[in-house]
């Protein structure tokens, strides 16, 4: 008997009305918004403009699902193209399928089409963008939570995932490993990883996107091998283990022979985006500096009138001086009255105007 476990959703799908809300759908959306933020947020870091990183996932985001579909749809035709299988079933992306594979590749293709639009050299860009990307790809795993697909062997762990039956699909219910959940903390970590190691030792010219390339696949590999859904296998092992391990390898020699041939980072990743900056914070500092003499100006004229205020003063503070005053006034003002009185005052020219 099976006492704790992660329960899976009985359904993927909420319809509001005649609308239906995926939850597949809202994880690589909500994926694909967390990526875009914190590339804008890298790329700023590194001397760009923001807004830039979001102009060009416009190019790269449909290139990505479209290559992550093509992925899947090839390397498992079955569904789709096999005996009773479906064609038209290769368009519903909402019903799962999407291999980060193509999907980075035919993205990457995206994106260097929006980076030479805008001149901006493509290794600047996916660095910024490769910490965002791994969490993306977290994020996005949650979706085959909501499908219950691309599940691990089955176990008794007490984080298991719970697997409802669907004979209709071949599905049989019990308790396996979260594989999605797996891979979502390892791109978690990964991200970690990849943003630690660019301010460590300042990566430029693609390699903190090689460095997450490399880490990804390291992880992907092992997940993948505990995987029980259907795959095609070469010489024993499944086909996006192989794919993991080669790409492993390409990102190593990557990032070997860039540090060599291209030591160090770009100093400048966007034209024009730092004299901009310069630019504004010249102008804010020099409107800051205007304001300060202009409150200067008006304080100086105030004094000149007589017209200036203490700010310490307070309505109380002057009461009881005014209430203090009375009586000396009272008591000056009966000591000129007895002199007057007495007749000690002097007449008017009585004083001596001889010369010594």
């Amino acid at each position: 008997m099976d006492l704790a476990f992660i329960p899976s959703p009985s359904v993927g799908v909420v319809h509001l009305g005649p609308i239906p809300l995926r939850g597949y759908a809202f994880c690589i959306i909500i994926g694909v918004f967390v990526g875009v933020w914190l590339g804008n947020k890298r790329w700023i870091q590194r001397g760009g403009r923001s807004g830039t990183v979001a102009d060009i996932a416009v190019w790269a985001v449909p290139f990505g699902l479209v290559g992550g579909r093509l992925y899947h749809v090839i390397t498992t035709y079955e569904p789709y193209f096999g005996e009773n299988g479906h064609p038209l079933d290769a368009f519903k992306v909402w019903e799962g399928g999407l291999g980060i594979w193509g999907a980075v590749a035919l993205g990457a293709v995206g994106a260097w089409i929006g980076c030479r639009r805008r001149g901006i050299p493509m290794p600047a860009y996916a660095d910024a963008l490769a910490p965002g990307l791994a969490l993306g790809q977290a994020i996005g795993r949650w979706g085959n939570w909501f499908n219950q697909e691309l599940y691990g062997k089955p176990t008794d762990l007490p984080w298991a995932l719970k697997i409802s039956s669907d004979p209709a699909i071949g599905r049989v219910g019990g308790t396996y490993h979260p594989t999605f959940l797996y891979e979502c903390l390892w791109c978690i970590g990964v991200a970690a990883l990849v943003i630690w190691a660019d301010k460590r030792f300042r990566l430029g010219h693609g390699r903190a996107f090689a460095l997450y390339v490399a880490a990804y696949c390291a992880g992907r590999a092992w997940i993948e091998y505990m995987r029980v859904d259907e795959a095609h296998h070469i010489l024993g092992l499944r086909l996006n283990v192989w794919t993991a391990l080669i790409v492993f390898v390409l990102a190593i020699v990557y990032l070997v022979v860039s540090a060599k041939v291209a030591p160090g980072r770009e100093e400048v990743v966007e034209p024009g985006a730092l004299e901009e900056r310069a630019a504004q914070e010249r102008a804010a500092r020099d409107g800051a500096e205007a304001e300060g003499a202009g409150d200067g100006k008006v304080s100086m004229e105030k004094a000149a009138d007589g017209t200036a205020e203490k700010p310490d003063a307070k309505p109380e503070e002057a009461a009881d001086a005014a209430v203090a005053a009375e009586p000396a006034a009272d008591a000056t003002a009966s000591a000129t009255a007895d002199d007057a009185d007495s007749g000690d005052a002097k007449p008017a020219g009585s004083g001596s105007n001889k010369k010594s």
